[in-house]
């Protein structure tokens, strides 16, 4: 495969902003587009901007998502204060909604989704949000795409240069990753591994952390 196109969504938070940095500086991308609720801030001649407020009003035969090799699903939220019902709405229901139109208009097209450690594949485990998590993976994996991989990072160092990093996050990006190294990688590691998915694809769709950085090299 030659230069990709991509789809990525999520750019204005810090996973999402993190792989889009990569992508852009990556000679193995030609475009991206970026999808969100809000301009991401950014200026590249690889990148285009495509604002839509709901995910779950996207039409699936919106022809704006044509013409695309993969899209990147770095969107995300936290779950902390919410109940199960209104995080399943934005984690599983727009998730899914969302890749349906993608596929829609790219039928030959690589999904990457940013889960997380520890998310619970088997749906029926204590801690809400992994069930969440492993619904949306159980059901992502179904849909038909090329390829699809879900992507479970732990600690993500920033890429230098971003904004949109949580102040309270900010004292441990740098002793976590030393302390904890098979826990942690880098927002480059990410996107790196998220492209190479794309060119040379993975034999397990499961990504944890080492799996992460072996596809990065």
């Amino acid at each position: 495969m030659n230069s990709i196109k991509i789809i990525l969504t999520g750019a204005t938070g810090m996973v999402g902003e993190g792989v889009l940095m990569e992508c852009l500086e990556n000679p193995d991308v030609s475009e991206v587009l970026s999808i969100s609720r809000k301009p991401c801030g950014k200026k590249h001649a690889k990148l285009k901007e495509y604002i839509i407020p709901d995910f779950l009003k996207i039409d699936l035969n919106d022809e704006n998502l044509k013409g695309y090799d993969a899209c990147f699903f770095c969107a995300g939220i936290s779950s902390v204060g919410m109940n199960e019902e209104d995080y399943t709405k934005i984690t599983y229901d727009t998730t899914l909604h969302f890749a349906k139109a993608v596929l829609n208009q790219n039928p030959d097209m690589v999904f990457n989704y940013v889960s997380g450690a520890h998310t619970d594949k088997t749906e029926s485990g204590k801690m809400m949000w992994a069930r969440v998590k492993g619904r949306t993976e159980n059901a992502l994996r179904k849909l038909g795409f090329r390829s699809e991989y879900n992507f479970r990072p732990g600690f993500m160092k920033p890429v230098e240069g971003q904004v949109n990093v949580k102040w309270f996050f900010k004292p441990f990006i740098w002793f976590f990753p030393v302390l904890l190294p098979s826990k942690s990688l880098t927002l480059h590691d990410v996107g790196k591994a998220m492209i190479n998915a794309v060119k040379k694809g993975y034999p397990t769709s499961t990504l944890e952390i080492k799996d992460i950085k072996n596809l990065a090299i």
